[in-house]
């Protein structure tokens, strides 16, 4: 029900924005589309619910400039905007822009992120390493008689994100550089139970008696009392581009390669320094004439110079230009269908691929209008693992018993993980609304698979824009 009322509203708003565009458009004589010109619009509600952040409600908003319609369906700049706001207190801002002309010669892309999250998913480090007790969650939803357990796997985080890139022409077109300037500030702490358990039955509420899983690993020194509360970074990114996509929104053919570094020294103000890179190969394959079939893939690795990274850290998949960082190997921008930030690790590799048909494309109200589904499987796994050893001695606790306590509960948690990561898979579907080739609303389910999939959840649905590579 939900998901056809965000769809239905969607839909509606789009409408409304095609019949007063003003746009002066001229049509290809080979297949009838539209190439737009000017400024087009693209705003969409969001709404969601989580039982943990209470209700989600906001909007976004796309803002694409075409210029005279030289290069569409790509872009002269474009603005993307969003806020949304939950019932318990949290709240997301975006504001990303994307320009081509303002620099010459150069494309230069920025980006401020704030979130203020009072539930933020924490499933601990090294993916299998760090066991997630499904069957407490799934009773706490299902019986009256236990409480909800997943605010368990819960931190409190305010993140704020700022990025400038810039892309420049090395050869034919087709090889650039990128530099940018990226800085972010974490403040992370544990969950606020009075907001967490606000308007919960009495036998619902999270009790102040069961430790969050980031309270225990401060209390075994798996996270560190000079990272615990987050940290501020500043960072310089640097790395090569090869781009022989046919479009940007929704290529059909082509290849774009990625190589970056991430340095985030001390002298740049960074809290905690520590230096990353990141490869990343993108495939777009057509199956069919005019874009009605594609195969696509996508080959990521993330990796650690050292072993110093700061946990807060760990989540981000590296991005240059139009996109901004997004945390969560896990998730609609990562790995669809298992839980957000479910893997964390040192380094970690992962992979999507999808076929993408495009079954109906039509002209309507002067834009291009295209419906398209999608069969997907996505993976990752953490191939150099965070140290997750017991990191307190006896003499940071009040008496020998606490610290066997500790040591004991410790070794317990440890146990019932595997002694390394596997690969998380999982496979799904979705649908795609596509106007202009830029604005997509999508809707997709993915779900785990494998012997362990219950450790990575119960699958889930995913209301976005765009596509995920």
């Amino acid at each position: 029900m939900r998901i056809r009322i965000i769809l239905t509203i969607a839909f509606a708003l789009l409408t409304l924005h095609n019949l007063v565009a003003q746009e002066n458009d001229s049509t290809t004589s080979e297949r009838k589309e539209i190439i737009k010109t000017g400024y087009n619009f693209g705003p969409l509600p969001a709404v969601a619910f989580d039982a943990d952040k209470g209700f989600q409600l906001g909007a976004l908003l796309n803002i694409y400039d075409f210029g005279d319609g030289e290069n569409y369906p790509n872009t002269r700049q474009q603005w993307y905007f969003e806020a949304s706001f939950f019932t318990k207190g949290s709240q997301l801002y975006v504001i990303s822009y994307d320009n081509r002309f303002l620099i010459p010669g150069i494309r230069f892309s920025t980006a401020l992120t704030v979130t203020n999250d009072k539930a933020m998913d924490f499933y601990g480090f090294n993916g299998y390493m760090s066991h997630f007790d499904y069957e407490k969650v799934d009773a706490g939803k299902k019986s009256d008689d236990m409480y909800i357990y997943t605010p368990k796997y819960r931190i409190n985080r305010l993140a704020a994100l700022f990025k400038a890139d810039f892309t420049g022409k090395l050869w034919n077109n087709k090889l650039f550089w990128e530099a940018g300037y990226h800085m972010s500030y974490f403040k992370v702490g544990a969950i606020n139970r009075e907001k967490i358990n606000k308007n919960k039955d009495e036998n619902k509420v999270f009790p102040d008696s069961e430790p969050t899983l980031y309270e225990q690993y401060r209390r075994w020194g798996i996270i560190s009392d000079d990272v615990a509360d987050g940290g501020f970074n500043s960072t310089v990114r640097f790395g090569l581009l090869y781009d022989t996509r046919d479009k940007e929104g929704a290529p059909s053919r082509g290849v774009w390669a990625e190589a970056h570094m991430i340095l985030a020294p001390k002298w740049l103000g960074t809290s905690t320094p520590y230096y990353k890179y990141s490869a990343t190969f993108r495939h777009y394959i057509p199956i069919v004439r005019n874009d009605k079939l594609t195969f696509a893939y996508r080959l990521n690795y993330e990796g650690s110079i050292g072993d110093d990274v700061p946990y807060y850290v760990l989540p981000y998949i590296t991005t240059m230009g139009q996109t901004y960082d997004r945390d969560g190997m896990g998730g609609f921008r990562t790995i669809r269908g298992i839980m957000r930030n479910r893997v964390q690790g040192l380094d970690m590799a992962s992979y999507n691929a999808e076929i993408r048909w495009r079954f109906v494309s039509f002209a309507l109200w002067n834009q291009n209008i295209a419906f398209g589904l999608n069969l997907f499987s996505d993976g990752t796994m953490v191939t150099r693992q965070y140290d997750m050893s017991f990191g307190r001695d006896a003499s940071e606790f009040a008496s020998v018993a606490d610290f066997q306590a500790a040591k004991s509960e410790y070794d317990d948690y440890m146990s019932r993980g595997l002694e390394r990561d596997r690969p998380h898979v999982t496979v799904g579907a979705g649908f795609r609304f596509i106007m202009n080739q830029n604005f997509i609303v999508c809707l997709e389910y993915g779900k785990p698979v494998g012997k362990y999939h219950k450790q990575d959840g119960n699958g889930a649905f995913y209301i976005n824009t765009g596509y995920l590579f």
